[in-house]
């Protein structure tokens, strides 16, 4: 597939050619026909381009409306949907039944690529019970697992395959128990565990805003220790996926990039462009020069 309008580098492109390249999918975009249409495209490109992209999607609007549809309370604390028995229902039902199945759908209108996998099968993902606290008091998030281990050779034999592995964010535990995982922080997990070159993150704001909520610039660059340095300050809703970010590059993906998924193409603009907005978060620099003198919470 070809012909995205994406003014690209050249050598950005030989310089990921083969690398792995994980997507975290979600937001406007999953609800939004032309943004998902452009996001198949998007992943195709990479594919064609020569580059193994991986997907891991989200889909917390989709279950808060079902559960409202089905009379059952919708809840957050500490940025993390509050999942009772109840709720991992309607989870794994919303996520691996209907949405994964609708973006597989999608992607294979273009070519018999797309495979979906929940993070159960062939034990992809395997957590535990995540912790939270709210202002230093602990709280009950219920079923929300944190991803210890990840066994990627499934992945990897479909990436051999040419194939473009779709992953739905549920796990289980070494316990039996099945775990709601956030999807950015499954994307990271993945990332780290395939060795990927990328981590890209797709969301419905332009990038980590400098001085949020009292101003709209955003950090275009951030090392793993300056990131690490705001984390604790950040607004409850970009924490998952500056962790996600941070555990990332830390483990040693080559950097992670926070996009604007309302944007069409974003994912070709984010890899190839040279004026690609978001924020992008690198290794720490051994010379000790941060890459933004004046990020603040």
């Amino acid at each position: 597939m070809s012909g995205v309008g994406v003014e690209r580098r050249p050598d950005l492109r030989e310089e990921l050619w083969g690398r792995t390249v994980v997507v975290k999918f979600g937001g406007n975009a999953m609800v939004d026909g032309a943004l998902l249409e452009a996001f198949a495209r998007d992943v195709l490109e990479l594919r064609d381009a020569g580059l193994l992209p991986v997907v891991v999607h989200g889909g917390g609007p989709q279950i808060s409306a079902m559960l409202d549809r089905l009379g059952l309370e919708v809840r957050f604390e500490a940025g993390m949907r509050v999942t009772t028995p109840e709720t991992m229902d309607v989870v794994r039902m919303v996520l691996t039944g209907r949405i994964q199945r609708e973006l597989v759908g999608v992607l294979n209108a273009h070519g018999p690529f797309a495979v979906g996998l929940s993070g159960e099968d062939a034990r992809l993902l395997t957590a535990v019970r995540r912790p939270a606290s709210v202002d230093g008091r602990l709280v009950d998030i219920g079923l929300v697992g944190d991803v210890v281990a990840v066994s990627p050779e499934t992945v990897r034999a479909m990436l051999d395959e040419g194939l473009v592995p779709v992953v739905s964010p549920v796990a289980r535990g070494a316990d039996g128990q099945v775990y709601n995982v956030n999807a950015d922080l499954a994307a990271s997990a993945l990332a780290v565990a395939l060795g990927a070159d990328r981590l890209v993150v797709l969301t419905d704001v332009d990038g980590l805003y400098a001085d949020w909520p009292h101003g709209t610039e955003v950090i275009e660059r951030l090392t793993a220790a300056e990131l690490g340095t705001l984390l604790p300050g950040l607004a409850s809703g970009m924490v998952p996926k500056m962790e996600g970010c941070l555990r990332a590059v830390r483990g040693g993906v080559g950097r992670a990039q926070v996009l604007d998924g309302r944007l069409p193409h974003a994912v070709l603009h984010g890899l190839f462009s040279a004026d690609a907005r978001g924020t992008t978060i690198v290794p720490d620099e051994p010379s000790g020069v941060p890459a933004h003198r004046e990020a603040r919470a």
